[in-house]
């Protein structure tokens, strides 16, 4: 069992990862940016130029901006700038009413944003936004974290800056983790103690629910839910965790008003790490207090890898949200800590180079494809099957697998991931 600190400190990394958040989080945090320099600029600014790394413009090209039909960033930072809150976090334009929309769009219209690459070296995740209005400058930066503050300046006034102290999203609350400790947290803890989890479910099930209502993106989860895919997936609980899953993707991806709970600052990951558990738990009868630690397993999972890979890469995310959801189904199926780490070998020997090429409406496809192998790598662990340390990247130990896995995302991907942006960049229009 782990100490108290331990454990304290663990639930305050969870609390800290796991948080609520309304549309794609790259978009929302350069609103959110956006926002606090209009705010420092303190009038409504007349020119609003963002500076982001290559990963953050990846990730909110072609995404839906929540209630607003519009896809990208400049309806985004018109929007932060104008009606945005930082107070709200990542829900930063959860205060969108029509008339608002239609300020933004003559913000637009009269050329007032300017949206560019970052030159140098910055984290894959920077922000750098702005604002001009009346011969007054005021600039945000967000680094290494969504909603994590680095400088803030206004005319000509440092206000914050911890650019160069190496102050980046972390705080008390960060642990390094390994698998032995996730797995022993979510098993011992008292109960009462995660009990928070399961607004996760709250949430991300609820995303799934309120996308059936619409037509959001590619519409998969409720493809999945029709009868011509009844009769070939079967009305099986493998066919309800696709269709609530990707419902809830297509739902947030598409630009519906509805809030998710994220994990590690995606949307995605957040829903890919819940609604294959939560779904599972409910149709295999699982007690609520097993579907608690499962929940703490599979998000804590995902939190663990996401230390070494970092919060944007090439890999793309459902493939860690998968591995922790896995682990969290394995133990719904009566697996002890031998057979999670057998599902978490069988994950990584299938999923590795899953590329990331931005946020956008077919990541339901991508998720569904990282939830399925989460399935199959459960019921193999079940069986006892497992691919082993004499096959391709999978080491004897499983914490040096996974480090094997954000290796390759973090450091080997990266001409990858320019050659993605690159191509996503210079597409024939």
């Amino acid at each position: 069992m782990l100490d108290k600190e331990t454990t304290d400190r663990i639930l305050l990394l969870i609390n800290k990862e796991v948080v609520p958040a309304v549309g794609c989080t790259e978009p929302m945090a350069v609103a959110l940016c956006t926002a606090r320099a209009a705010q420092l600029l303190g009038r409504r600014p007349e020119k609003i130029t963002a500076e982001l790394s290559a990963n953050i413009l990846k990730n909110a090209m072609g995404v839906g901006i929540p209630g607003t039909g519009m896809i990208g960033l400049p309806i985004a930072i018109a929007l932060g700038a104008l009606i945005g809150k930082t107070e709200y976090q990542l829900e930063v334009l959860r205060d969108l009413t029509p008339e608002a929309l239609q300020q933004g769009k003559s913000f637009i219209a009269d050329d007032r944003i300017d949206i560019m690459l970052k030159s140098g070296n910055t984290d894959k995740l920077y922000i750098e936004v702005t604002c001009q209005a009346n011969g007054h400058m005021a600039k945000a930066v967000i680094a290494t974290g969504h909603t994590n503050f680095v400088y803030e300046e206004a005319d000509g006034e440092v206000l914050l800056d911890n650019r160069q102290t190496g102050s980046h999203d972390d705080g008390p609350a960060d642990i390094a983790l390994d698998m032995r400790m996730v797995y022993d947290f979510a098993m011992t803890t008292p109960a009462e103690r995660l009990m928070f989890i399961l607004k996760t479910r709250d949430y991300n099930m609820n995303a799934a629910a309120e996308s059936i209502k619409g037509n959001y993106g590619h519409c998969l989860g409720k493809t999945m839910d029709r009868p011509l895919s009844h009769g070939i997936f079967g009305n099986s609980i493998f066919s309800h965790i696709i269709s609530k899953t990707a419902s809830a993707c297509d739902a947030r991806m598409g630009g519906a008003m509805i809030p998710v709970m994220s994990n590690s600052g995606s949307g995605n990951q957040g829903i890919c790490a819940t609604n294959p558990v939560a779904v599972f738990a409910k149709e295999n009868e699982n007690t609520e207090e097993e579907l608690v630690r499962a929940l703490t397993l599979s998000h804590l999972t995902a939190i663990y890898i996401k230390q070494s890979l970092g919060k944007l890469s090439a890999l793309c995310g459902c493939v860690v949200a998968s591995i922790g959801s896995s682990c969290g189904i394995t133990y719904l199926m009566g697996g002890d800590y031998q057979r999670i780490c057998f599902a978490v070998k069988n994950m990584i020997a299938n999923l590795t180079g899953m590329i990331c090429d931005g946020a956008k409406p077919s990541c339901s496809l991508k998720i569904c494809s990282g939830v399925s192998t989460a399935l199959l790598s459960a019921l193999l662990s079940m069986e006892g099957k497992h691919v082993t340390e004499a096959e391709g990247i999978i080491d004897i130990d499983v914490d040096r697998s996974i480090h094997n896995l954000t290796s390759i995302g973090k450091e080997a991907m990266c001409a990858t991931d320019d050659m993605v942006l690159d191509i996503m960049t210079h597409k024939t229009k």
